[in-house]
């Protein structure tokens, strides 16, 4: 073994301790030391090893939390696609398109367009929106007033504008609630009911055993993407439509 390689992991034991004189010399003794500052590019050495090995155990980690999400997506499909709290889109397509997303969210305000661009051009895609608020209390209560009666009735002006909304706040959003025709009051009292309360900890357990790390990810058929990824919705639902189960390929 190259002599070099065969002292990295003393070395990265000896830079893990403080770097004191004596508690180096004390542990691997002042040939190390000395070896050390006759040659340092001995450290890149320690550095690419620390690095390839954080790489394989994130890529182990990947692995492990692809299957959890592949069980949970079997496990929990009707929740996932047809429960009927949510909002849907083209509610008798036959493939089927999941967003978690935030009305905080600045890339799920960007992508919003395109999904209702995308249900508009494909009658065949149910598109599912799914509140997954996870930006703090602006956007919880946002979500929450989503699903009171008074926001469901208004159907998609009530999304589209707090997608619209850049600076979205409470005070943004009692505006935007009196601009439709709905009183602030009212939905606030409807927004914390315990009905409303439960949907949102429904989404957020799904969320996390889908293993989901922020918003918008999207659910389709088998698969998922955890970004803003629209064209890699858009293939999954051209593989949906061509392929058996319509599996298309994941990208987590």
């Amino acid at each position: 073994m190259n002599r070099t390689l065969a002292l990295v992991p003393a070395l990265a034991a000896a830079l893990m301790l403080s770097g004191c004189d004596k508690v180096v010399d004390a542990t691997l003794g002042a040939g190390v030391k000395d070896y050390l500052l006759r040659h340092p590019e001995v450290l890149r050495d320690v550095s690419q090893a620390l690095a390839q090995k954080e790489m394989a155990e994130g890529e182990k980690t990947a692995a492990v939390e692809h299957q959890e999400t592949l069980k949970a997506l079997a496990r929990l499909r009707s929740q996932i696609e047809r429960d009927p709290r949510d909002f849907v889109l083209n509610p008798a397509g036959r493939i089927t398109v999941v967003e978690f997303f935030d009305y905080k969210c600045g890339y799920c305000k960007l992508i919003a367009p395109e999904i209702l661009q995308l249900a508009a051009d494909n009658p065949d895609v149910r598109v599912v929106l799914k509140e997954f608020p996870i930006f703090g209390e602006v956007s919880d209560t946002a979500a929450k007033l989503a699903l009171t009666p008074q926001a469901k009735a208004k159907g998609l002006q009530f999304y589209n504008a707090l997608m619209a909304e850049e600076a979205l706040d409470e005070a943004g959003l009692d505006r935007i609630m009196r601009e439709l025709g709905i009183d602030p009051q009212e939905a606030r009292r409807s927004a914390a009911s315990p009905e409303v309360e439960k949907h949102i900890a429904d989404v957020r357990g799904l969320a996390q055993a889908l293993n989901l790390k922020g918003t918008p990810a999207f659910v389709v058929g088998n698969d998922y993407v955890n970004s803003a990824d629209m064209e890699w919705v858009k293939g999954a639902i051209a593989n949906a439509r061509t392929t058996a189960g319509g599996r298309p390929a994941s990208k987590g």
